[in-house]
């Protein structure tokens, strides 16, 4: 019993708490069965929505610790993922439907760029952790609930392509592994890791602002009026915002 409270051991339990928090975004589509195009162009424009909110609060976020450097991430952020894109479009030739339910290469972006933004995340963990206890189940707790609607965006992506609820919950939790596996290095080596966050912050927003824009409205306009779009992204930014306001009174 000793060693669950082991600072480093409490350190991976509550950032593994985190990445399965993102699988409970999921659980609405377990109640859903008909996708109309309406509600899948709308599910695009909610996940733009959410996407944004927590891309400027990564950007907020990085401001705090260093502003050029999380400018550099976004920069970089963008580059990477239009290399990847590229990248996937000339030479991905591997059937990924067995995984995901449907290939698209949407899919696997969108999984990607989540992936980016948790190492980010799991670097705050340890670096909160590595600054008081308290502080650390703080800042994991926020986290936690904060990936909910992280892993709803996901589902949102997935699901009306032809994911199965379950696997969307297994999806979500596998984008947000790299908290629990960045967090104790960072809690070891926090002087290290809490130089290069803001970069790392940078890096995940540029990627999800790009996403949005180039693959989530354009898709969502599809199906949907562009009043309608915009509808549902303002009131999902709106939503986040609400959120991280009641988090902060916590």
């Amino acid at each position: 019993m000793d060693f669950f409270s082991e600072p480093i051991a409490l350190v991976f339990w509550y950032s593994l708490l985190t990445a399965v928090a993102t699988g409970l975004g999921a659980l609405p589509f377990f109640f859903i069965n008909n996708i109309s195009d309406s509600f899948l162009g709308k599910s695009n424009a909610v996940a733009a929505g959410l996407m944004l909110s927590a891309s400027f609060s990564l950007i907020f976020e990085g401001y705090q610790e260093g502003e050029w450097m999380t400018l550099f991430g976004m920069i970089a952020g963008v580059v990477l993922v239009i290399v990847a894109n590229r990248w996937m479009e000339q030479s991905y030739k591997v059937d990924v439907g067995d995984l995901v339910g449907a290939g698209t290469k949407k899919m696997l972006l969108f999984l990607g760029i989540m992936t980016i933004h948790s190492f980010a995340e799991g670097v705050s963990v340890g670096v909160s952790f590595a600054n008081t206890l308290e502080f650390g189940i703080f800042i994991a707790m926020a986290i936690a609930v904060h990936n909910i609607p992280e892993g709803l965006a996901i589902s949102l992506v997935m699901v009306p392509k032809g994911t199965s609820p379950i696997k969307a919950v297994w999806w979500g939790i596998f984008s947000s592994l790299p908290q629990p596996l960045m967090a104790i290095p960072a809690f070891l080596f926090v002087e290290t890791f809490r130089e290069y966050l803001p970069f790392g912050l940078g890096l995940a927003a540029g990627a999800m602002i790009w996403m949005v824009f180039s693959e989530l409205i354009p898709e969502a306009l599809q199906k949907c009026k562009p009043h309608a779009i915009g509808l549902w992204i303002t009131l999902s930014v709106i939503a986040m915002a609400a959120f991280q306001i009641l988090m902060g009174d916590l």
